[in-house]
């Protein structure tokens, strides 16, 4: 089956802007624009990015046929001559980025996308609704596979939002660091692991608990993951060792003052000769919740709505703007809004990381109009995804979630900090603007 367009998933006023363009003859100006986060969401350190290669995808299918053009038409949205020109769409253009599982801070240009006007800026819609979801699950899978400290943690939140954010989310969650999903659609369109045994409703379908352990290791094994918090605790616990011996792979808990029972329960294994049985803790986790478990006897966390709905922040605030254009005399000028608290800073960007000699980071270093220069320990960090319109620059979600760990691995300790602050490392400018005034580039003044 052929995947549909993603050419309507925008803006109506993103082809409004294309039509007088066209007319007015502006629309094949040489463009840059970026996609960036101003600020960090509160109490957040740093973000992570997610959804690249699910954009990638998008833009592959960025096609306007006849179903496309005859709605636009029927409706009066566009005129006849724009209609030509989108039945022909092909991206053409370059797009540079940071890779996905990437860190990024206030002002990281995290894609650019260079091309035509009329190109880029049908893409504005579609490119921020991906990245700006995924990479807030991301974000939030992050601080939470960080306080899991390398228990796992298993995504389990499809049901708690709409079925095809559910599947991105899964995707987002595992580049940032979780072992398994229990969407199988993830798992059968990403490669993601999935796991999943039993709810409550299947021990309430027998006759007793017994039945249904009974009934799960049979179908499942000895390594399988029971749930014993249907009833009574301490008796499901000790018939489930009965049922399958001391080979039992994980008991669940999905209720209740979860680091006293986790403790409860380990006491109970160990003393019933299971001591490699898990301990296996659900019941609406997030961050804060996962950090105050990292004393207690719990081997796994499944989390779900705090995942999925970015744990209180589903967006990033990414805003993706005009940063450069060429005028009339063919020039490549930078341009930029002066709007109060919506500010941006004219000029093409790169972006480097700067690190201390141990390969701690220590700045987000943004050249405006060229790259800043590395000094023997920095990391570049945009990287080619798109040349003269071919895709180069796609990874699997193994290596993007392998980025992940590594480049985490050289933030502060600070970064991992849960209470209110600032993001784990400056961002700073340096090029062609000027100092006093660095969302003013002195060519735009």
């Amino acid at each position: 089956m052929t995947a549909p367009s993603t050419a309507l998933l925008t803006d109506h006023y993103e082809l409004t802007m294309l039509q007088a363009s066209l007319a007015d003859g502006t629309a094949h100006r040489r463009s840059a624009f970026e996609l960036f986060a101003r600020r960090l969401p509160d109490g957040r350190r740093y973000g992570v990015v997610a959804g690249v290669n699910r954009l990638l995808d998008a833009l592959e299918r960025f096609r306007f046929g006849e179903p496309e053009l005859t709605f636009l038409a029927d409706h009066g949205i566009v005129d006849q001559a724009t209609c030509q020109w989108l039945a022909n769409y092909r991206f053409s253009g370059d797009i540079s980025g940071y890779a996905d599982g990437e860190i990024f801070f206030p002002g990281s240009p995290v894609l650019v996308v260079e091309s035509s006007f009329a190109e880029a800026v049908l893409l504005e819609t579609v490119f921020l609704s991906i990245l700006n979801h995924d990479s807030a699950v991301a974000s939030a899978a992050s601080r939470m596979t960080w306080w899991a400290g390398g228990r796992p943690c298993i995504e389990m939140g499809s049901r708690r939002t709409h079925e095809e954010a559910a599947v991105a989310s899964a995707l987002a969650a595992y580049i940032a660091g979780f072992a398994t999903t229990s969407n199988l659609e993830a798992a059968r369109r990403f490669g993601i692991p999935s796991a999943g045994t039993a709810a409550h409703s299947f021990t309430l379908l027998h006759d007793s608990e017994r039945d249904a352990f009974v009934s799960q290791v049979d179908a499942l094994g000895k390594g399988t993951t029971l749930l014993v918090d249907t009833y009574d605790l301490t008796e499901a616990v000790a018939m489930a060792i009965s049922v399958t011996g001391t080979e039992l792979g994980a008991v669940r808990l999905d209720s209740g003052d979860l680091p006293s029972l986790a403790g409860q329960v380990r006491d109970q294994l160990d003393s019933l000769g299971a001591t490699k049985t898990r301990i296996i803790v659900t019941s609406d986790l997030d961050e804060y919740q996962i950090a105050a478990l990292a004393p207690a006897a719990v081997d796994g966390y499944g989390v779900g709505t705090s995942l999925v709905t970015g744990s209180g922040y589903p967006t990033c605030g990414f805003v993706y703007k005009l940063v450069s254009r060429e005028d009339s005399g063919g020039t490549m000028v930078p341009v930029a809004k002066r709007s109060p608290d919506k500010i941006s800073i004219g000029g093409r960007k790169y972006a480097l990381r700067r690190r201390s000699p141990q390969g701690v980071a220590e700045v987000e270093l943004i050249g405006v109009g060229e790259p800043p220069e590395d000094d023997g320990d920095d990391r570049m960090l945009l990287k080619p995804l798109v040349e003269a319109g071919k895709i180069v620059g796609r990874t699997t979600p193994a290596e993007s979630q392998a980025h992940h760990l590594k480049v985490r691995d050289e933030l502060p300790r600070s970064a991992s900090q849960l209470s209110r602050g600032e993001p784990a490392i400056p961002t700073e400018y340096i090029g062609d603007f000027d100092a006093r005034n660095p969302f003013a580039p002195r060519s735009a003044m």
